[in-house]
């Protein structure tokens, strides 16, 4: 059974609890808030997440996890190996390759 030092009917939490209540480290907690994940509440100099704030980060989780409507698939077309060496969308290239113009083929 996990005990907890913070009771439901508390407001705001310390990042330590937050961290408890949702079952991951404190650092992370850090990083959620850094990230801009989590919204903190600061009362002088104590950092404070809000449990509405904490339910809201979890609904948004649930959002984000839940299944596609019926009919929309979220696996892709095609499981075999890649043949096209083609960039996949909203990914930089690693190099550049230009083709030559029709112009620059003829000798001066």
């Amino acid at each position: 059974m996990i005990t907890t030092d913070f009771t439901i009917d508390q407001l705001l939490l310390t990042t330590t609890q937050a961290a408890q209540a949702l079952g991951i480290s404190r650092t992370t907690i850090y990083k959620l808030i850094t990230n801009g994940e989590l919204t903190t509440t600061h009362i002088g100099r104590s950092t404070r997440i809000s449990l509405a704030e904490l339910h809201r980060f979890v609904a948004r989780l649930d959002a984000q996890s839940s299944p596609p409507p019926p009919g929309k698939s979220s696996a892709p077309a095609h499981r075999g190996r890649r043949t096209s060496r083609a960039q996949p969308a909203g990914q930089p290239s690693l190099f550049v390759v230009e083709a030559p113009a029709a112009d620059d083929d003829k000798p001066e």
